[in-house]
C-alpha cells in the first residue's frame, strides 16, 4: 500500500509540474487536437483550387498523409478499424495527387488504388463530406440526398413542422454551403487536376438509384408542403433563398475568418462562395485561407490541420485538474488561466438564443476563435476552473453567475442537457438520407452532457435534489441507462465515457451509492476491466452502438473508469487498486494505444486524439483517489512556483 501511495504522489507531482511548465504566456494551454487525415486532405485540394499555394504547408500535409498510410494501401479512422476506411482512403489518394508531390505510378499510390477498387471504388464512399468534395471538384454527380433538399428550406418560418433552425447548429453550417453548391450543380477543378474516373465502378453511383428509405420520403413530403406555403413566384422565392443562404454564412464568420470556427464548414463555405461567383482573391476567401492555415499544429513530428483548436477546452480542464491536485487558486498559473478564460466568456446572443430567448449570454466555446457558438460542456469546464476565485474576486463572481444562469437555462424539456442548442431534437430530421444524420442533424439530451452538468452543479455550485432541475436531470440519466448498466457518451469513446459522466453526475446530485442505477453502472465497469487492470474501448462502439473492447488499456479511458468508481465507492475496491496500478504504469509509456483517439465527433466518420487527455484525466482521477481515500504522503512534491 505504501508503494502505491508513493507512486500516486509521484505521478500527481510529475503531471502537475509538466502542465505548469507547458502553460503559455497568455495563461492558456495549447495541445494538439488531432482529427485524422480528412481535414488535411480537404485543405490541400482547396488550396490547389484557389491557387493559394502555401507550398510549405501543402508539402507538410502531404507528408503527414503519406505517413498514415497502412501496409495494405488504406487509411484508417482509428488503429483497430479492421478493413480501413474507404472514404478516408479516397480523400488521401485524391489529395496526394492534387498536391503534386505524389504520382499515380508510385508504389504507395498503386497500393492505395488497389485498396479503393477492392472496396468498390469511389461510388461506394459513404461520408457526405467526401462525396461533397468529389462533387464540388467534378469527380462525381452531386448526391441525391443533398440535391433533393430545396435551398428554399432556409425560408421556412419557425412555426413550420420543419424549419432550418430545428437542425443542429453543426449541421446548419455544413448543410448551407452544401445546398448552395448542389443547387447550382457547381464544380471547379484545381489546375492539373487528377482524373479519378479509373477509381469508379462501372456505374459510379448505382446506389444513388436505389429506393430511398420510407422515412426520407416522408421528410420529402413535409418539405414539399413547406414549399407550397411560401408566397411569391418560384423565381423570386429561389432568389430570396440564395440570398438568405449567402447571408447565413457571412453572418457566422468568426474574427479569424472561419465559419463557426470549424475547418470543415470553412472549406465548404469557400467552395460555396466560388459557386456564388466570388473571385478567388475576395477578402472573405483570403481571410478564410488565413484562418485555416492558423489551425495547423505539430503532431508527432508532422503537421496537421485541426478542425477546431481545443484551446479553451484544454485550458479550462487543466486549470481545474491542477486545483484538484492541490495547486492553490491564487497560484500565478491558475490566476493567468482564469484571466484567459474570463476573456473568452461570450457576451452576445447568437443562434443558441433562438430556442432559449430572454437569457443573458454567459457561455464559453471550444476554441478561442469561437465567439458565437458556446456549449454546455465547455461552459461547465470553465466554471469549474474559476469557481474558487469567485469567493474573493467580484469579477469572477459576476462571470460565474452569468455562466451558471446560462447552463441552467439550457436544460431541455426532457430534463437532460444538450451540447449547443436547447430543444433541437426533432427526430424527423434524422430521416435525411445522409451518412451521420442521426448524430449530426439534431442536438438532443446526452448522458455525457447531463452527467457532466450535474457533476458541476452538485460539486461546484452546491445544488442538490431539493432543486427541481437537479431531480429532473438525475431522473433523465436513470431513465436512459442501457440494459447492461452503461450509458452512451456522445462526445467521447464511448460507453466508458458516458458511464463515467453519468456516475459522477448522479453521485454529485446526491443519488445514494446504493441506488440500483449506480450499482448496475459499477458492475458494468468492473466486468469490462481489462486483465491488466486498465480500461480501453474501441471507436467501433460508436458504429454498432454497443460496447466493443479495444483489447488494450488507454490512459484517458482508464482514468474515466477509475474516477467513476472512486466517486461512488467509500473504500477502494480491488478494481480501483488494480486500475490505479495500471494507470500509473500507462503514464510511463508513449505511443501505441496510449495515443488512441478517445474523442468522438461523428460516429463512423470523425474521431479525435486530444493530446492533452493523457495528462488531464489521469491527474484528475489520481487526485480524487488520493483525496477520498486519504492516501496523502508527507513527501508529496509541491508544485513549483512559476
Amino acid at each position: 500500500m505504501s508503494n502505491r501511495r508513493s507512486t500516486v504522489d509521484e505521478e500527481i507531482g510529475r503531471l502537475t509540474a509538466y502542465l505548469l511548465k507547458t502553460q503559455q504566456s497568455d495563461g492558456s494551454w495549447r495541445f494538439c487536437f488531432e482529427n485524422g487525415i480528412g481535414i488535411d486532405a480537404f485543405v490541400i485540394i482547396l488550396f490547389r483550387i484557389l491557387e493559394a499555394d502555401p507550398e510549405g504547408i501543402i508539402r507538410q500535409l502531404h507528408d503527414r498523409i503519406c505517413k498514415e498510410q497502412q501496409p495494405d494501401g488504406c487509411w484508417k479512422l482509428y488503429p483497430d478499424e479492421e478493413e480501413g476506411s474507404l472514404s478516408a482512403s479516397v480523400e488521401a489518394y485524391y489529395a496526394l495527387l492534387c498536391s503534386g508531390y505524389s504520382r499515380p505510378e508510385e508504389e504507395h499510390m498503386q497500393r492505395a488504388k488497389r485498396y479503393i477498387l477492392s472496396r468498390g471504388g469511389i461510388g461506394k464512399v459513404d461520408s457526405i463530406l467526401t462525396k461533397a468534395i468529389l462533387a464540388a471538384t467534378g469527380q462525381r454527380p452531386w448526391p441525391r440526398s443533398i440535391s433533393m433538399i430545396p435551398l428554399e428550406v432556409l425560408l421556412f418560418p419557425s412555426y413550420f413542422p420543419i424549419n432550418f433552425f430545428e437542425f443542429s447548429g453543426y449541421s446548419r453550417v455544413h448543410l448551407t454551403p452544401l445546398l448552395i453548391m448542389a443547387d447550382r450543380k457547381f464544380s471547379v477543378s484545381p489546375p492539373d487536376a487528377p482524373d479519378l474516373s479509373d477509381l469508379a465502378s462501372p456505374r459510379l453511383d448505382a446506389d444513388e438509384d436505389d429506393p430511398l428509405p420510407r422515412e426520407y420520403e416522408n421528410l420529402q413530403a413535409e418539405l414539399r408542403r413547406g414549399m407550397n406555403r411560401l408566397i411569391g413566384t418560384p423565381r423570386f422565392i429561389h432568389e430570396a433563398a440564395v440570398e438568405r443562404a449567402e447571408r447565413f454564412m457571412l453572418d457566422r464568420i468568426e474574427p479569424d475568418g472561419t465559419l463557426y470556427s470549424y475547418a470543415s464548414s470553412t472549406i465548404l463555405m469557400v467552395l460555396a462562395l466560388l459557386a456564388l461567383g466570388y473571385e478567388r482573391e475576395h477578402p472573405v476567401i483570403s481571410d478564410a485561407v488565413r484562418g485555416l492555415t492558423a489551425m495547423q499544429c505539430q503532431a508527432d513530428g508532422t503537421t496537421t490541420i485541426q478542425n477546431s483548436p481545443s484551446t479553451v477546452w484544454d485550458t479550462a480542464l487543466i486549470a481545474d485538474a491542477l486545483q484538484e491536485a492541490g495547486v492553490a487558486e491564487n497560484h500565478p498559473a491558475i490566476r493567468q488561466a482564469a484571466s484567459y478564460l474570463l476573456s473568452r466568456q461570450q457576451d452576445k446572443p447568437a443562434d443558441w438564443s433562438l430556442h432559449n430567448p430572454d437569457t443573458a449570454p454567459g457561455g464559453w466555446g471550444f476554441s478561442e476563435s469561437n465567439t458565437i457558438n458556446p456549449d454546455v460542456d465547455d461552459t461547465t469546464a470553465a466554471l469549474r476552473a474559476i469557481s474558487r476565485l469567485t469567493e474573493t474576486d467580484p469579477l469572477y463572481r459576476e462571470a460565474w453567475n452569468r455562466g451558471l444562469n446560462w447552463v441552467l437555462s439550457m436544460q431541455n424539456r426532457d430534463g437532460g442537457w444538450p451540447a449547443f442548442e436547447k430543444d433541437t431534437d426533432k427526430h424527423i430530421l434524422t430521416w435525411l438520407a445522409i451518412e451521420g444524420a442521426k448524430s449530426a442533424a439534431i442536438d438532443p439530451s446526452e448522458a455525457d452532457l447531463t452527467g457532466r452538468t450535474l457533476e458541476y452543479l452538485g460539486h461546484f455550485a452546491g445544488l442538490t435534489q431539493r432543486h427541481e432541475f437537479i431531480r429532473r436531470g438525475a431522473n433523465w440519466l436513470i431513465r436512459h441507462q442501457e440494459k447492461d448498466g452503461s450509458w452512451y457518451g456522445r462526445w467521447g469513446v464511448c460507453y466508458i465515457y458516458g458511464t463515467w459522466a453519468a456516475l459522477t453526475g448522479l453521485a454529485a446530485a446526491g443519488v445514494p451509492a446504493s441506488h440500483d442505477a449506480i450499482q448496475k453502472g459499477v458492475r458494468w465497469l468492473e466486468q469490462i476491466q481489462n486483465p491488466d487492470g486498465g480500461w480501453g474501448e474501441s471507436c467501433r462502439s460508436d458504429r454498432i452502438m454497443r460496447y466493443v473492447s479495444l483489447g488494450a488499456s488507454t490512459p484517458s479511458q482508464t482514468a474515466w473508469a477509475l474516477d467513476a468508481l472512486i466517486a461512488v465507492q467509500e473504500q477502494p475496491s480491488p478494481s480501483v487498486d488494480r486500475g490505479v496500478q495500471r494507470l500509473t504504469s500507462l503514464l510511463q509509456q508513449d505511443g501505441g494505444m496510449t495515443a488512441y483517439p478517445t474523442g468522438a465527433g461523428l460516429p463512423g466518420t470523425f474521431y479525435s486524439q486530444y493530446h492533452s487527455y493523457r495528462y488531464i484525466w489521469p491527474l484528475l482521477a489520481l487526485s480524487h483517489y488520493k483525496r477520498k481515500y486519504g492516501h496523502a504522503s508527507p513527501e508529496t512534491p509541491k508544485p513549483p512556483d512559476l
